[in-house]
């Protein structure tokens, strides 16, 4: 099993799967072989839903699950369709649990201005604004390399994002400003990556995602704050939504690949819906002004 796990492993490679998603991958499915107290090669339905009973005793999430699931369907289906094994994939439709899709949560104006007030140092003002203005993800904050920042036109190419896909985004002033003031002191170094960790053994290397978001759990705390650098991307969103932006504008710089993921914004935008329905209702109640229940 060691051997064809590692086979999995090229084999997710030479797919150009992120970094990331295989060692999701290969995580979540070493979980369910330690589990597992019967070969692979013996595994149904009823184990995989005895499986997703043990993973909810754990008090796991829905989302967190539906990856285990996946990654065992993606096993299975690399045993059945590369390795010829006469095999049947074990994971039905039905052990994929649903899950709530909860509004996306921005933060307010005073919000944003509470948090960026606690945010210390040029390096971590210019991560979180790349985030707010640009609407970059966490991992392509750490992966952004220098070479693909054009401050004169003041836009950035990032390059293999999610889903492998290479966007333009545009710097506002302000993050342009945040950007060029830790360039100006960011220590010399070899790496081709923008943001340097700063203290500690590892100084003078390129911060990790984690790294960040443990910089963003410290601002957090300190703001009195429950937000994640997600929220951030979430925001700029919000409020280009708020600022009258087309949405297909909006999906382009977010690198949505389908349009309905941007439209989730649209039903938290309520200041874009606060003023569409106060400025329809004083049309329909000029209409109406004549009929008796009109007061």
């Amino acid at each position: 099993m060691t051997d064809t796990i590692v086979n999995w492993r090229r084999f997710l490679k030479r797919r150009n799967c992120a970094p990331n998603t295989v060692k999701n991958y290969l995580n979540t499915l070493r979980h369910f072989i330690l589990w597992l107290d019967i070969p692979a090669e013996d595994v149904t339905h009823t184990t995989i839903s005895r499986y997703i009973d043990y993973l909810m005793a754990k008090r796991l999430k829905p989302k967190t699950i539906n990856c285990h699931v996946n990654s065992i369907r993606q096993f299975y289906h690399y045993l059945r369709e590369e390795e010829h094994r006469d095999i049947t994939n074990p994971i039905r439709r039905s052990h994929v649990l649903r899950m709530s899709k909860p509004l996306p949560r921005h933060l307010q104006d005073e919000q944003v201005e509470l948090f960026f007030h606690v945010v210390k140092g040029a390096r971590d003002l210019a991560m979180f604004m790349l985030m707010l203005r640009c609407g970059l993800r966490v991992e392509e904050v750490s992966y952004l390399a220098l070479n693909v920042i054009d401050f004169k036109r003041r836009k950035i190419l990032i390059e293999d994002g999610k889903g492998s896909k290479d966007r333009i985004v545009y710097m506002s002033n302000d993050a342009l400003r945040a950007l060029a003031a830790y360039l100006k002191v960011r220590p010399s170094s070899r790496s081709r990556r923008v943001f340097l960790v700063e203290k500690g053994p590892c100084t003078g290397h390129p911060i990790s995602i984690r790294g960040i978001q443990k910089r963003m759990e410290y601002y957090a705390r300190k703001a009195g704050l429950r937000i994640s650098c997600h929220h951030l991307r979430h925001t700029m969103a919000t409020q280009m939504l708020n600022a009258d932006a087309d949405l297909s504008t909006i999906q382009d710089i977010l690198g949505h690949t389908n349009v309905k993921t941007t439209q989730r914004y649209c039903r938290v935008s309520n200041l874009k819906v606060q003023r569409d329905y106060f400025n329809a209702m004083e049309v329909i109640m000029q209409r109406t002004a004549g009929n008796p229940y009109n007061p």
